[in-house]
């Protein structure tokens, strides 16, 4: 199914209008119309944008051939915030953390609620371990301007006398 049949479809579920699903994105109504007629892909802030109205994974929109709706969306819009905080070292950091963890189940028979119970806990910790990091590192980073400064203006120097 091409990406304009599957937002066409999704919203259709969803009962929503060509206006409202718009709406909700944040774009005209012309750029869905666009979307499902031509089958032209947005930028992928709206590509995400519109996979969250969907309710479906943005990698499900855009591989023709991916069939599951739900498959990782979580790890998406997680990977969305991270970008959005972090920008693409931390999306590129939080993929390398999702992927070894990943690699932990390979073969193994854990039940995918328990799977999915883990990743949400791992994507948790990661934001909570991102900001607080971010909070020291800018506050050191202000201390050290702070006693630059104060240090260029004379007043923490020694004396030349």
């Amino acid at each position: 199914m091409s990406f304009g049949e599957k937002i066409r479809n999704a919203r259709i579920a969803l009962n929503l209008s060509q206006i409202e699903l718009a709406e909700m994105v944040g774009i005209t109504e012309r750029s869905i119309y666009s979307y499902e007629q031509t089958g032209s892909q947005p930028r992928m802030v709206i590509l995400t944008k519109l996979a969250q109205a969907l309710n479906v994974s943005v990698g499900y929109l855009v591989d023709e051939e991916e069939t599951d709706k739900e498959k990782n969306i979580s790890q998406e819009i997680f990977l969305a915030n991270v970008k959005n905080q972090y920008g693409h070292r931390g999306v590129k950091e939080a993929t390398d953390v999702l992927a070894k963890a990943t690699a932990l189940f390979a073969g193994g028979d854990l039940e995918e609620e328990a799977k999915d119970i883990f990743f949400q806990s791992l994507m948790e910790v990661y934001l909570e371990s991102k900001a607080e990091a971010r909070e020291k590192f800018t506050a050191k980073s202000r201390q050290r301007v702070s006693r630059k400064g104060r240090e260029q203006a004379g007043g923490d120097a020694p004396s030349a006398e």
